[in-house]
């Protein structure tokens, strides 16, 4: 919500300041506000981007009477995937067209041009590069056609787009360029080609620049291409390996001392592999391990993955035996597949917000300032690792309560895999309780301490009493 905020207002404000009839530049563009890209990078997915990016075009459409074009992976229509080609009119031709042309009418907005801050295009995409090239010539026409060797659309580099543009102000020209996928694209393929290319007409490269941020991995693959490196992985940078140590042992980060951990530093950990891709072994191990990504809330997550798995396995099984129960059991099935499926992602999204916790607690905090910026941060970090395994709380009370209607539902055979289910939803319930009662220390919000801790109690004190009863209900058929 803050970020869709966040747009919303830098698009008014761009609209207040620019006044696209007086701009002039090299540079293709289509409004004041040109290009609003929601990328994803932590503790979001591309699809969740998607829809922020459809909520941010119709709130700047509808509040700030600007028209809305979706670009990229939100683009409605295949020919508006491409920036370039949503941007190819420019400003002073799209307020023709965008009235006159249907082809050209925005995804939110009015068939009409904002008189001074144009249009925008918004979408949702991979982190890109704005990487540019200079060459050691004033001859515009070697740098477009290099780039027009480069570029995708005209069978170069897939990812890349190029533009060939003049530096009057250092008598040079450039290749501009957007990498718009630099894992299937690196930049220094992309630097290769181009130097190649300049060769043929005798020029050489003067520098490169980017412009904007950089993914660390883009520059981890050029030092690994031009070194030769033949033992590469994230592991053997020196601060990565610092990073995962500090965050564990408090080391710069808190009051702890640090040589009480020191006998925990035995087992490595699985840098750089995604909680979703995990293995069971593998995930046993990074638990296990040094690293601050998995940690109990999402062994927690995980534990009550498998109880509403182990209760939709019965409702499989004991559906086909009992067909007086066939609706029951599918409307059970249904909703307890989708908490398996929502405790799954909570597993990889809980280490998520643990790492963001940490990083918090990670500010500097020198100057007053910096105090003041750090415990914002880690009120606001706090906030949303509580919101996580809250939801595995909230996930597992219903498994329990879905597992307890099961025992009513003729799944006598099946009242091994109900217990078990129900043991280890219980056992989610309560081991996220005490992930959020730890992160609860941090926040200085008393309010919504006292609303979590009331809402724990009432949730541990049901599921205990339905674990309680299906337990009973067990060992009256099977006794010690």
């Amino acid at each position: 919500e803050a970020v869709i905020e966040a747009a919303v207002r830098a698009a008014a404000k761009a609209a207040e300041l620019i006044d696209l009839t007086q701009h002039s530049g090299v540079h293709p563009r289509i409004g004041a506000l040109d290009v609003l890209p929601l990328v994803p990078i932590r503790g979001v997915t591309m699809e969740e981007c998607v829809e922020l990016a459809k909520l941010a075009g119709r709130r700047i459409a509808e509040e700030v009477g600007i028209p809305v074009y979706l670009y990229e992976r939100a683009a409605t229509r295949p020919d508006r995937i491409d920036l370039a080609e949503v941007r190819r009119s420019q400003f002073e031709k799209l307020r023709d067209e965008i009235e006159t042309d249907p082809r050209r009418y925005p995804d939110f907005g009015q068939p009409r041009i904002h008189p001074t801050a144009g249009a925008m295009a918004v979408g949702a995409r991979m982190p890109l590069i704005a990487c540019n090239v200079n060459l050691a010539t004033d001859d515009l026409a070697i740098a477009r056609r290099i780039a027009r060797a480069v570029r995708g659309r005209d069978g170069g580099l897939r990812y890349v787009k190029a533009l060939g543009l003049e530096l009057r102000n250092r008598r040079c020209v450039q290749v501009s360029m957007n990498l718009v996928n630099y894992e299937a694209t690196p930049i220094f393929r992309v630097f290769e080609m181009i130097r190649l290319e300049a060769e043929r007409y005798g020029v050489a490269i003067v520098g490169c620049e980017v412009i904007g941020l950089i993914p660390q991995a883009a520059l981890n693959d050029t030092a690994e291409h031009y070194l030769r490196l033949e033992n590469y992985s994230p592991d053997i940078i020196l601060e990565n390996r610092l990073q995962a140590a500090l965050a564990v042992t408090g080391i710069g980060i808190g009051d702890r001392d640090a040589e009480s951990h020191s006998p925990l530093h035995s087992v490595e950990p699985l840098h750089s592999v995604e909680p979703k891709d995990l293995t069971l072994d593998a995930f046993a191990r990074e638990v296990a391990s040094i690293s601050p990504t998995l940690a109990g809330g999402s062994a927690a997550a995980y534990a009550g993955s498998l109880a509403a798995a182990l209760g939709a396995m019965v409702c499989r099984v004991a559906g086909g035996q009992h067909p007086a129960f066939a609706d029951d059991f599918s409307r059970v099935l249904e909703q307890l597949e989708q908490i398996c499926s929502d405790l799954r992602l909570a597993v990889r999204e809980e280490a998520e917000a643990r790492i963001n916790v940490l990083d918090a607690i990670a500010l500097p905090r020198g100057n007053e300032a910096e105090r003041l910026a750090r415990i914002n941060a880690i009120e606001e970090a706090t906030k949303s690792a509580i919101a996580i395994p809250l939801r595995v709380v909230q996930n597992s009370s219903e498994s329990l309560e879905l597992l307890h209607e099961l025992t009513e539902m003729g799944t006598g055979a099946s009242l091994t895999d109900i217990a078990a289910g129900a043991q280890l939803a219980s056992a989610a319930l309560t081991a996220s309780a005490c992930t959020i009662l730890s992160q609860l220390i941090l926040g200085s919000d008393e309010d919504l301490s006292q609303a979590r801790r009331q809402e724990l109690r009432d949730s541990m004190k049901r599921g205990r009493e339905i674990a309680a009863e299906i337990e009973s209900l067990f060992f009256s058929v099977y006794p010690l």
